[in-house]
């Protein structure tokens, strides 16, 4: 009884080092300048591009993406750990029911695996065969002295943290890589069209030529250019069908579809979809909280450290009570009477004394595996500061680019049309009009991918701020759901002859 009050007494006592959220400086501010420090605006980011078919492609991504459904199932996973974990700081009761015929000498009273504790002795009958009955229930609990247990389910509940920010860092990276596909596919239908338009402009200038051929006023050199030209541009789109249809394929995957499935939604050309700028950065510090990266890699800290408390409670002592009450007879009337039943009830003190540094070797490695997971999460802080600079600098630059392929297009447009007029009027060599046509497709062409890139880029910031989908997503429902899982009866066994 001495050791079940000391049980009690320190039945609040927990060994290891208790878990505190880290602290980790970040800079006030960041780096780029003229960037909007109000707070990042990260719900729904996407739908400010104003694109309704893009908003239905995300809603059907987070439905059907198997990288979802596989996050989903950790989650499962994580939350049926813990009720596993909290299961062991409770008492376990298994009921043992028996009854046996024998026959023949030196036969044992007692059921298998529990000894006799004087309950009747077994009736032998006219032809030797004799019976016996037991009914009873077998209890145990470990008594958490240092707090081995409660370590554990700490653990388990951080797992089931870490799981979630899992899942929002799956969906993260799934509502960015949507959109950046979706722009990429419609700025390859846009650079398609220019393509097809230029080329088209070019035949114009093909048959002019060859009709200034036919009148004497061009020569045969100046029709070889415009026909070589015109099929050069021709030649550009074939490479930009298979990059669409490439776009198209990443697409209907991450919408957990075959690869064509969303060809036909997509096939009408739409403009490229245009983020409203600036985008609000807020503070570096906001990284901490709202990267689910970043706070998946601090809850694995916070379970590592849990798990020291796990591997130190071994060194010290452990206590459980067992215990068990039986009834037994030689006639199944006679289980429940109070000659029949026997109890016991005791406790169990175990005291680790040798075992070659294995218990001291354990707790060194969840040390070192948590120094590890301190580690990774200055590192994802880190990561995550370095991508929002990234996509500042790309995002500011690429929108000062862009401005300029504006300038130019406009003037190689006007170039353009002037030379064009001048050849017509015997006024411009040809050699101006091939220039000409060539440098404004070039700029034009130029000009629509920078388009992308900015949305790229607003895409990446709106990532690298933790924007992602924030919206219900179901970790309940099983992806097979067994049938026939109580008793039935069992299918053939099949022998395969190499096993024979």
């Amino acid at each position: 009884m001495l050791i079940i009050l000391v049980a009690m007494m320190l039945g609040g006592c927990a060994v290891g080092p208790d878990y505190r959220t880290p602290l980790l400086a970040t800079p006030s501010h960041w780096s780029g300048t003229g960037v909007a420090t109000a707070r990042p605006a990260l719900p729904r980011w996407w739908s400010r591009l104003r694109d309704p078919t893009l908003d239905r492609l995300v809603a059907e991504a987070v439905d059907g993406n198997l990288d979802v459904a596989t996050a989903s199932a950790r989650v499962r996973e994580a939350r049926a750990s813990y009720r596993q974990a909290v299961g062991a700081l409770l008492p376990t009761i298994a009921n043992s029911d028996s009854a046996r015929l024998a026959k023949g000498a030196g036969v044992s009273s007692a059921a298998p695996g529990r000894p006799n504790l004087g309950g009747p002795s077994s009736s032998v009958g006219s032809d030797g065969t004799s019976g016996l009955y037991q009914a009873g229930f077998d209890a145990s609990w470990e008594l958490d002295l240092f707090g081995a247990n409660r370590r554990a389910v700490e653990a388990a509940a951080y797992g089931i943290d870490a799981s979630d920010e899992n899942l929002r860092a799956v969906l993260l990276t799934l509502v960015g890589d949507v959109a950046s596909s979706y722009v990429e596919a419609r700025g390859y239908q846009a650079r398609i069209v220019l393509a097809r338009r230029t080329a088209t402009s070019q035949d114009e200038t093909t048959k002019i030529t060859r009709d200034r051929l036919a009148a004497g006023t061009a020569s045969a050199a100046d029709l070889a250019n415009a026909t070589g030209q015109a099929a050069t541009t021709r030649s550009v789109i074939p490479t930009l069908e298979t990059a669409y249809a490439v776009a198209v394929h990443r697409l209907s995957v991450l919408t957990g579809r075959p690869p064509a499935a969303l060809s036909a939604l997509l096939a009408q050309p739409k403009p490229i979809p245009a983020p409203k700028l600036p985008v609000p950065a807020g503070i570096p510090a906001d990284v901490l909280l709202t990267r689910p990266d970043v706070r998946l890699a601090e809850r694995r800290y916070a379970q590592s450290t849990a798990r020291i408390g796990q591997a130190e409670a071994a060194l010290y002592p452990s206590v459980s009570l067992a215990g068990n009450i039986a009834t037994s007879g030689t006639k199944l009337g006679d289980l429940g009477r109070n000659s029949s039943i026997s109890w016991s009830l005791g406790p169990t003190l175990t005291v680790p004394i040798f075992n070659g540094g294995k218990l001291r070797a354990a707790v060194e490695i969840a040390q070192a595996q948590r120094d590890q997971q301190f580690l990774a999460y200055q590192t994802s802080v880190l990561t995550a500061l370095k991508d929002v600079e990234d996509a500042l600098v790309s995002l500011s630059n690429e929108q000062s680019r862009s401005r300029i392929l504006a300038t130019s297009t406009t003037a190689y447009r006007q170039a353009a049309s002037l030379s064009q007029t001048l050849y017509r009027s015997g006024s411009s060599s040809f050699l101006d009009v091939l220039t000409a046509e060539r440098s404004l497709y070039g700029a034009e062409d130029a000009l629509l991918q920078s388009r992308v890139r900015i949305v790229s880029d607003y895409i990446a910031l709106n990532k690298a701020l933790g924007g992602g989908w924030d919206g219900e997503v179901d970790t309940l429902t099983p992806e097979v759901i067994d049938v026939d899982t109580g008793p039935h009866p069992a299918g053939p066994i099949t022998l395969r002859s190499a096993e024979l």
